[in-house]
C-alpha cells in the first residue's frame, strides 16, 4: 500500500471525526455513512471507499470487513482498530477507536514522522489493550515504515517484556551514538541503523525505569506527538431523573414489605399531625 496524497488524510480525519459525532446522536450508521458521502470532497478517493464500507456493513455488519477489503486505502493499523473495536466481547469502546483514527488521520495530514506515528500507534494499543502481537504486525505493515523501521518493529514485538520500551527506542537513537562515541572514540558506527533522533533518545535514556506513560507523556509534550485519546470513566455516568425517582420509590416500598414481613411495620410516620393553633388565632376567632 502507498502512503495516500494529504488531501485523503484530511478527509479521512473528518470522515472519522464527523462518524463519531452522530454515533453519539444515535443515528443508524448506514445513514451515517450515507450522508458523509455526500460531504466528501468527489476529487478523493473516500467517497467509494465509503460506498464498500456501507455495502460490507449491510452484508456482515461490520466496518472493519470493509477496511480489510480497502488494504490499498486504510493502513492495516486503521482496519486493525476497527476490527478489536467490533468484536462481540470486547470492552474496547467504538467511540474511542474513531477518535484513534481520526487523530492519526490528522497527523498523517500534518508533518507525520515514522517515530512520532510508531510512538502513536504502540500506546494506542498499550492504553487499550488490544494485543501486541497482532497489533504490532499491523504496525509494521504500514506503508510510512520502510524495510528498516519493519524490521525493528517486528524485532521490537518479540523482545516486549524482557527489555523496556524506553531502552528500544534509546539504543536505535543519534543521541546513544553520541554518547558511544564519548567513550568509544568518534569512529563508533552503530550496528544498526539509526531511526530515532537525538530528542527522542535523551527523553527515552530520562525515562529508563520509569512507567511507559511517563515517556509517551515526554514525547507528546516536547516533540509534538500526538496524544492518544481516552475512555470516559464509569464515574461520570448519570443516572435519568425520572429512572432515579422510580427507583426511589421502589426501594421505599420494600423496606415496607420487609418491615410487614419481620412484623415491625410502623405506620406512626404516615400520620398526618393535626394543625397546632396559637392563643392568639383561638381568641380571634371566637
Amino acid at each position: 500500500m502507498p502512503l495516500l496524497d494529504r488531501e485523503e488524510y484530511i478527509e479521512q480525519a473528518y470522515f472519522f471525526r464527523t462518524f463519531h459525532e452522530r454515533l453519539n446522536e444515535d443515528l443508524p450508521s448506514q445513514e451515517i455513512l450515507t450522508s458523509i458521502r455526500e460531504e466528501i470532497l468527489a476529487t478523493t478517493k473516500l467517497p467509494l471507499a465509503l460506498d464498500v464500507l456501507r455495502g460490507e456493513l449491510m452484508l456482515k455488519g461490520k466496518l472493519c470487513e470493509g477496511m480489510a477489503l480497502l488494504s490499498h486505502y486504510f493502513a492495516p493499523f486503521q482496519a486493525f482498530v476497527m476490527q478489536q473495536a467490533e468484536q462481540d466481547r470486547t470492552k474496547f469502546d467504538q467511540r474511542v477507536a474513531f477518535q484513534i483514527l481520526e487523530r492519526e488521520a490528522k497527523y498523517r495530514s500534518e508533518t507525520a514522522s515514522p517515530a512520532g506515528l510508531f510512538v502513536y500507534q504502540f500506546e494506542c494499543i498499550a492504553r487499550n489493550r488490544l494485543g501486541y502481537h497482532d497489533g504490532m504486525t499491523a504496525i509494521a505493515d504500514d506503508p510510512m515504515f520502510d524495510a528498516d523501521w519493519r524490521d525493528w518493529i517486528r524485532k521490537a514485538r518479540q523482545q516486549l517484556g524482557t527489555v523496556e520500551f524506553a531502552d528500544l527506542i534509546y539504543y536505535r537513537s543519534e543521541f546513544f551514538v553520541e554518547e558511544r562515541r564519548k567513550t568509544s572514540g568518534p569512529d563508533y558506527e552503530p550496528s544498526a541503523p539509526i531511526l530515532f533522533g537525538r530528542q527522542e533518545g535523551r527523553i527515552a535514556r530520562a525515562n529508563r525505569g520509569k512507567d511507559p506513560l511517563y515517556l509517551f507523556a515526554a514525547l507528546q509534550r516536547h516533540l509534538g506527538f500526538p496524544t492518544v485519546p481516552r475512555s470516559k470513566g464509569s464515574g461520570e455516568f448519570k443516572l435519568h431523573p425520572l429512572l432515579e425517582l422510580r427507583i426511589t420509590r421502589l426501594e421505599k416500598r420494600l423496606q415496607l414489605l420487609e418491615s410487614e414481613s419481620q412484623g415491625k411495620l410502623d405506620l406512626s410516620e404516615f400520620y398526618v399531625k393535626p394543625p397546632e393553633f396559637t392563643d392568639e388565632e383561638t381568641q380571634g376567632d371566637e
